[in-house]
């Protein structure tokens, strides 16, 4: 640089005064200083939002990329503080709620069953299940004990992280939300992405009982406890957690399986092992176990008793996603696949049909439908019985009723006690809960009631060989005017017996029996019989004009067949709890008081058993064997009968439509004594033939032949004779003379 120019030369400035070498100067430094700020005490509110007070180093210059993205860094960084402070507040929540949910929870035994009533298992004669009632539940079964097939097979399908998550699972419900939306859907509707542990936490309601004053019925808990809301995912997320933090993963498992809903009224493994295969949930094979995992989705609709191919279709996809995870090899899957699960008898049979139906009728509501114990009962029910007399019915309509028609039947089989072996109330056999024909139907009798008509007669002394002229009859009924009973045929059959008037069911003698020995007393003995219906109060009543049941008028004729004694026809033999040895209730029905003598009961008896051997019911006849019955048919053809008796078995069969449409060319000895024939001829399959207890009646003697001193005393004195004799004397003395 030239001299002289004016300028300092670039020298730096001493740092250091001469007095203080290697420090700074007092004056400097103090000016150098930030001033200290006094800390304040804020509490918690400090504790996460109080500015930090360290010194920061001085900020660098920013380039152009700096500058732009300066605002988005800010943006993160305020956000992080929020969300990190909020998360932390939030799991100190969280962590407070399942510490409470926690604190709540009982002994994992006291979750084992959860029904809110209890059950009804119905046992047959021999003592083998046949039906089902009320919420089933089986017993306890644990992960340990159940059958590892069953255990894998939830497992697999329901959450197959189960073992290894802490009871919710995000992955799972991020799924479960991608796929309802992309199937359009809200987010909550459709997959729940749920885990057995929140599966469990409903099922348990999040720990709420039912509480009558909460809730109007027990399926408004339920509906409650199946609502599906962000609040509620929340609050059963938090008791999952809890659920996690008291149980084992197996008790928690434990307690899915024994409170599950698995269709057909079974709740539990254990209840549905038993209700679809007869056997317990701890002998259940890879084909059966899938097929029970595969019900949770849907219980009803899948159920194997509403449609046994869909479950077994549905049970071939759990096979697979078992043999996926590693539960089954590809040769055991695909065995099972070719050789799905079926169904035990008993399952198929559709929970007893009519007959179950009925019983439960039979015993106390708090014993039956309203129990909240679990009950067992024994009943008077022969399966093979039952098996005949569906396949009966089903062989008539199907080979002698025409195709289309809509016409009914039933069917009661009982022995002569009253104990009932089997009954149809219907066309379609195997069903549950509906319209019973055998007891619910109330239908005119018709010719059928004649045997009480007669049964009356012969208790007041009259004899099968009495006679009654079969001529035009007519009475005058008070308020209706004239009446003229007909038979059948439109013919009048002059003098008959008593045993051909019931033989050839004709009305006109029927009428006049009944008038002669008393409609009341008639009445009477009927309804001792056991007819509990009302009874027409006019003459008709000898031709059937009041209404019965199946199930009554087939009792009144076991009476018939047992000597004269009164029956009540039963289906329970005993009546217990599970827990219990001894029986809270013994036979519902059986043999009761005398109504006729036992000599006119049998005299009864031979006179229906002309009416198959050659009257009104021959297509009745049972090769081989005694029968007796009776036919029956209402005006207009509405109602056709048939009830009749070998010495085994009494059966009533009643044949009509549901609207009281006609029958066409029906008539209770036509189609009604063919299906009794059938039944009959099924049921009596095996057994020897027996004698009827039957007494032909002596026969009535011719009045003697009288000598001609009887006959004048008799006729007594003959004036014309005697006058003739004594003119003749008088003659005879005057001649003489």
């Amino acid at each position: 640089m030239a001299q002289g120019s004016g300028r300092k030369p670039l020298v730096a400035e001493k740092r250091y005064t001469a007095g203080g070498k290697g420090k700074p100067s007092a004056a400097k430094t103090s000016a150098r200083k930030t001033p200290a700020r006094k800390a304040k005490k804020s509490g918690l509110f400090g504790l996460f939002f109080r500015k930090k007070t360290r010194a920061r180093p001085a900020p660098k210059k920013k380039g152009v990329i700096g500058l732009l993205l300066a605002p988005f860094a800010w943006a993160f960084r305020l956000a992080w503080g929020f969300t990190w402070r909020i998360g932390m507040v939030v799991c100190l929540l969280v962590g407070l709620a399942v510490a409470f949910q926690y604190l709540k929870l009982p002994d994992v035994s006291a979750y084992l069953d959860g029904r809110a009533r209890g059950s009804v298992t119905l046992l047959d004669r021999e003592g083998e299940v046949f039906a089902w009632r009320g919420d089933q539940f089986g017993g306890v079964v644990t992960a340990d004990t159940v059958s590892p097939h069953l255990k894998n097979a939830i497992v697999a399908t329901e959450d197959k992280r189960f073992y290894r998550h802490f009871g919710i699972s995000p992955r799972g419900v991020a799924s479960a939300v991608r796929i309802n939306l992309s199937e359009g859907r809200g987010p909550l509707s459709g997959h729940g992405g749920s885990t057995i542990t929140q599966q469990t936490a409903k099922l348990l309601c999040l720990g709420r009982q039912y509480d009558p004053a909460e809730w109007k019925s027990e399926s408004a808990y339920e509906a409650d406890c199946r609502k599906s809301s962000l609040w509620r995912k929340a609050t059963e997320a938090v008791f999952a957690l809890a659920l996690e933090a008291k149980y084992t993963k197996d008790e928690i498992l434990s307690i899915y399986m024994n409170r599950a809903y698995m269709g057909g009224g079974a709740y539990g493994a254990e209840a549905a092992a038993q209700r679809y295969f007869g056997k317990s949930a701890n002998q259940l094979n890879p084909a059966e176990g899938a097929m029970l995992a595969g019900l949770l989705t849907a219980p009803s609709t899948l159920a194997p008793t509403n449609s046994l191919e869909r479950s077994q279709d549905r049970a071939a996809t759990v096979l697979r996603l078992m043999q996926e995870q590693g539960y089954l090899t590809t040769a055991e899957m695909k065995r099972n696949q070719d050789n799905p699960a079926e169904l035990s008898e008993a399952a198929a049979a559709r929970a007893g049909g009519y007959f179950a139906d009925w019983v439960m009728d039979t015993i106390p509501d708090f014993l039956g439908d309203q129990t909240t114990e679990d009950v067992v009962i024994r009943s008077t029910l022969d399966q093979r019985l039952q098996a005949a007399a569906e396949d009966a019915l089903k062989y008539i309509f199907e080979n002698k009723v025409r195709e289309g028609s809509k016409a009914q039947a039933a069917i009661v089989v009982m022995s002569a006690d009253g104990a009932v072996r089997a009954m149809v109330g219907g066309r379609k056999t195997k069903v549950s809960g509906v319209f019973n024909r055998a007891t619910q139907a109330k239908r005119q009798t018709g010719s059928a009631f004649k045997p009480f008509v007669y049964a009356t007669a012969l208790e007041l002394g009259y004899s099968p060989y009495d006679r009654v002229l079969d001529a035009k009859y007519c009475m005058s009924i008070p308020g209706s005017g004239q009446w003229c009973p007909e038979n059948y045929t439109r013919k009048f059959y002059g003098e008959v017996t008593l045993a051909r008037a019931l033989r050839d069911s004709l009305n006109v003698p029927a009428v006049k029996i009944s008038e002669a020995v008393g409609r009341d007393k008639v009445s009477r003995v009927a309804k001792d019989f056991g007819i509990d219906s009302d009874l027409a109060a006019g003459p008709a009543l000898a031709l059937g004009a009041s209404e019965s049941s199946l199930l009554e008028m087939t009792g009144a004729y076991a009476g018939i067949l047992n000597g004269g004694s009164s029956v009540t026809p039963y289906g329970v033999t005993e009546l217990k709890l599970v827990e219990d040895s001894d029986a809270l209730m013994g036979a519902s029905g059986g043999i009761g008081e005398r109504v006729i003598r036992t000599e006119a009961a049998q005299q009864l008896v031979w006179m229906m058993e002309k009416v198959i051997a050659g009257g009104t019911g021959q297509r009745a006849q049972i090769p081989g064997w005694q029968a007796a019955g009776k036919s029956g048919t209402t005006s207009a053809a509405k109602d056709a009968w048939f009830i009749g008796f070998t010495a085994n078995y009494v059966a009533g069969v009643w044949m009509g439509y549901d609207d009281n449409t006609p029958l066409s060319g029906v008539t209770g000895g036509g189609l009604p004594a063919e299906i009794w024939r059938e039944t009959m001829v099924r049921v009596h399959e095996g057994l020897e033939p027996k004698p009827l207890p039957m007494l032909e009646p002596a026969p009535i003697a011719p009045p003697p032949q009288e000598t001609r001193r009887e006959r004048r005393r008799r006729q007594g004195p003959n004036l014309g004779k005697e006058l003739g004799r004594a003119v003749d004397n008088i003659l005879r003395d005057i001649l003489g003379n």
